[in-house]
């Protein structure tokens, strides 16, 4: 059966009688439908076997990146969508259409990490102007070398590759970069998989590529990682645990997030079950798969939202820059 809230205020008076049931009250044949984003999905993944083990339940994690991903999350057909930016302003029209309500919850930091080939000896640190020019769309089809980005750069040709459109990783970087969401030249190697954009650089002497600091992790021995120059006169800048969580590698470090069904969340108590867990036991395993997970405060805050079951989002319909977590979570009403 199909249930659909009419107002948000239903959803907060389910709150005593869901949280009542039991955390693992779940049964065998129960299934919990997840997509999106392929940066959160090795998160999502791990917490999905762990809690399988414990319960029996069968969780299915999907890769469509966080805009395919919320298509589906918007039209119902998922419990959890998985995402490296929040809501757009579009999605939260198409899931309003539909009579989905959503619960926004940030899971872990990320650090979108610019990568290049170990034998570029030139562009190890990149000011934030250098990656505008090689990335906006003004550059499709003239800026080929690299000394066009800099003069003191080799005349030796760019290869670029990256994420797609409908990946959240897509958007955050050039809202970040460029000061536009989706705005990018089109001239570039495009894929959801990230160990695609590893291989390209891997195999082009003259390749760059952005994706999830998780991704560079597991592939450093491989590539080199640019150093970020926030502004002029600023030092350049490797993403890193440190640096993610005292906010110095900006503007490339974000917050990602799991985004849940709230009619899954109060009828499914296997999905109540689920982000629970998630929420619960995931430290270990983002850390595992090489993200940042939230300071125990921002943590403690991301359970107390959800446990009040508050629906909708604290962004504007974009993706916003250096956005902090506590601050985040008040917006909600």
């Amino acid at each position: 059966m199909q249930y659909q809230f009419t107002k948000y205020s239903t959803i907060a008076s389910l709150v005593t009688s869901l949280f009542a049931l039991p955390n693992f009250a779940v049964a065998a044949d129960k299934i919990i439908k997840i997509d999106g984003s392929s940066t959160v999905y090795p998160i999502t993944e791990a917490v999905a076997e762990e809690f399988q083990k414990s319960t029996k339940t069968k969780v299915t994690v999907g890769i469509s990146g966080t805009g395919g991903g919320f298509k589906k999350f918007c039209r119902g057909e998922t419990d959890v969508q998985n995402a490296s930016r929040p809501i757009l302003q579009k999605e939260i029209d198409a899931c309003k259409e539909a009579g989905v309500q959503f619960i926004e919850l940030p899971v872990a930091y990320d650090a979108l990490t610019v990568v290049i080939n170990p034998a570029n000896d030139f562009a190890k640190k990149m000011t934030t102007a250098e990656l505008k020019k090689l990335w906006e769309p003004a550059a499709q089809g003239k800026v080929k070398t690299w000394n066009q980005v800099n003069p003191a750069w080799p005349n030796t040709p760019v290869k670029l590759f990256g994420p797609g459109a409908d990946s959240g990783t897509f958007d955050y970087f050039t809202e970040a970069i460029v000061g536009k969401a989706k705005s990018s030249r089109g001239d570039f190697t495009a894929s959801e998989d990230d160990n695609v954009l590893v291989k390209g650089v891997v195999g082009d002497k003259g390749g760059l590529a952005y994706f999830g600091y998780a991704y560079y992790e597991e592939n450093q021995d491989k590539l080199t990682a640019v150093s970020i120059i926030e502004k002029a006169g600023k030092p350049g800048v490797l993403p890193s645990k440190a640096t993610i969580e005292d906010g110095t590698y900006q503007p490339l470090a974000r917050p990602i997030f799991i985004y849940v069904n709230a009619t899954a969340a109060a009828f499914k108590p296997e999905v109540k079950a689920f982000v629970n867990y998630y929420l619960e036991n995931s430290k270990p395993l983002i850390e595992e798969v090489k993200y940042v997970a939230l300071p125990a405060k921002e943590q403690k805050a991301v359970i107390t939202h959800w446990k009040a079951l508050k629906p909708g989002t604290g962004f504007g319909g974009k993706p916003e820059v250096g956005v902090k977590i506590e601050e985040l979570l008040t917006r909600i009403k």
